[in-house]
């Protein structure tokens, strides 16, 4: 499990390194004002598409059926049913992605509207055909996954990242001098950007033995089968995407800035989700679906114990330090340009209002591919779907008082309540979960967390009071000063407290690096 969810971290890492850096770019180019918010709101939509597909619902979906076909009928039954797949994606994409630009353009000439909206419909009709793209990048994705590729398809997303930075940096200073104007050369670096990353999957599936052929979808029961489990899974594995896209599009209309600085937030976040969530559970969802179509039940319950040890340990540091330190973060990565002190604070208390949920946003992630696993997408779709209501009310009852907090903490409440949920209805799916030891080494490690907190506060406060943040380098040192020394600690005291997974991890680096040298 490490040496696999750690490559492909290794990879996640670089890609949301870069995604990072492609934020960076964006926030010195627009900062927080109505452009922003334009932009953010309508690459959310399509966005949202790659988030379900590439990170959610259609591999949720496809792997367990795909690695089903390659065990119980060969390598050919296995491709067949994946063009069969891609074939239907194809035109279910086209047909979605005509009548969204078709109703766009409609709502456009009947309707107008203020120069905010306007151009957010604009921005809306012209990245829309993303969807396409990036259904086929999810579909090779799955396939890669699913045959124990995971370093080259969580690498993909470098692509995109570097497309979008190029259209910021060569592409829009050629489409006006206005930031209305030359915002459209965003919107053609996401489509261009699509198109890479699909293209970036083909060689390595092209060495496996996939070859493209049209297979007709209508009639075939791969395709039904996939798109039965998938509709379900859609709500089921991506509730925290969900509801992002569905609070900021009444953010967007609530005031000016609200939806940049969450979407700042969330990018900061999904740094360590994506690294150690997203991961571990694409890790996951081919293991314990093998797992389950052997009925080995014991094994399967022990994989899904390691996995959620490894995620907790791992990510109630990353929380904690993202609600200490999340000030000098943002002032390090985002503040220049156009992106004011003002909008520093905005982004930091968004972040300080969602980071506390980050350990029931990955862990809602592996409990779901759990049920996928055992061929059950109507549980977690039930509760998430609880959860969307809930999630949706607070949301919008606190935007107005918080503005960009009130997103973070509705989130953070109704993931610890989804993630609460999928436990006990696993519970009762596999009779027993044993998460006895898993209970121990969170009431040891909680008490460790606050440590490294507070640990993380008092530099920072010793670092402000000598130091401050004038240069640079200061605000370098800002961060990774207090994370450095708060990091340490928590893993000193873990494998003093006999935490397994810091145990297991130590371990596997050590022999990782007796092999280097």
């Amino acid at each position: 499990m490490l040496k696999a969810s750690g490559a492909m971290a290794a990879a996640t890492l670089t890609s949301r390194v870069l995604g990072m850096v492609r934020e960076m770019v964006y926030m010195h180019f627009m900062g927080t004002g109505w452009v922003n918010d334009a932009f953010q709101y309508a690459f959310t939509i399509p966005n949202l598409f790659r988030r379900l597909l590439g990170e959610g619902a259609l591999t949720a979906a496809f792997i367990p059926v795909f690695k089903e076909k390659e065990k119980l009928h060969g390598e050919k039954e296995m491709w067949r049913a994946s063009n069969a797949v891609i074939s239907g994606l194809i035109i279910a994409a086209s047909v979605v992605t005509a009548l969204v630009m078709l109703g766009v353009s409609l709502v456009l000439a009947v309707h107008a509207f203020d120069a905010k909206t306007v151009l957010m419909l604009q921005l809306l009709r012209l990245m829309f055909p993303y969807m396409i793209l990036v259904c086929l990048a999810a579909a090779m994705m799955g396939m890669l996954n699913a045959r124990g590729h995971f370093f080259i398809p969580a690498l993909g997303a470098t692509m995109l990242n570097i497309v979008m930075i190029a259209s910021v940096l060569f592409l829009a200073p050629h489409f006006g001098k206005e930031l209305p104007e030359q915002i459209f050369a965003l919107a053609f670096g996401v489509l261009a950007a699509g198109a890479a990353q699909a293209a970036f999957q083909m060689p390595t599936l092209w060495r496996d033995g996939f070859r493209y052929r049209w297979v007709t979808p209508w009639r075939d029961e791969t395709v039904r089968r996939v798109v039965r489990q998938m509709i379900p899974g859609t709500v089921g594995v991506a509730a925290f995407q969900i509801n992002v896209a569905l609070v900021q599009g009444v953010a967007f209309f609530v005031g000016t800035g609200i939806v940049s600085s969450f979407n700042g937030a969330v990018r900061l976040m999904e740094l360590p989700q994506g690294m150690f969530g997203i991961s571990l559970a694409t890790y996951l969802l081919p293991t314990l679906s093998g797992l389950a179509t052997d009925k080995n039940y014991p094994e399967f319950r022990a994989t899904l114990r390691h996995g959620l040890g490894t995620l907790i340990f791992l990510n109630l540091l990353m929380s904690v330090l993202l609600v200490v330190l999340a000030e000098p973060i943002v002032r390090l990565l985002f503040e220049r340009g156009a992106f004011t002190a003002v909008s520093t604070q905005h982004v930091t208390f968004a972040l300080q209002c969602l980071a506390p949920g980050l350990v029931m946003f990955s862990t809602v992630n592996i409990l779901a591919r759990a049920f996928f696993a055992l061929g059950d997408t109507q549980t977690p779709m039930k509760i998430s779907l609880v959860c969307l209501a809930v999630n949706f009310a607070a949301a919008c009852a606190l935007l107005g008082p918080l503005r960009e907090g009130g997103p973070g903490i509705a989130n953070t409440f109704t993931s610890c309540v989804n993630a609460a949920l999928l436990v006990f209805a696993l519970r009762k799916k596999l009779g027993q979960l044993e998460l006895a030891t898993l209970r121990k080494d969170l009431e040891r490690l909680v008490p460790l967390t606050l440590l490294a907190g507070g640990c993380a506060w008092e530099c920072r406060q010793l670092w402000e009071s000598h130091l401050g943040h004038a240069t640079l380098a200061l605000k370098i040192g800002a961060v990774f000063v207090p994370a450095g020394i708060a990091g340490g600690i928590y893993w000193l005291a873990a494998l003093a407290g006999k935490i397994a997974a810091a145990k297991e991890m130590i371990e596997f680096a050590l022999v990782k690096f007796k092999r280097i040298k």
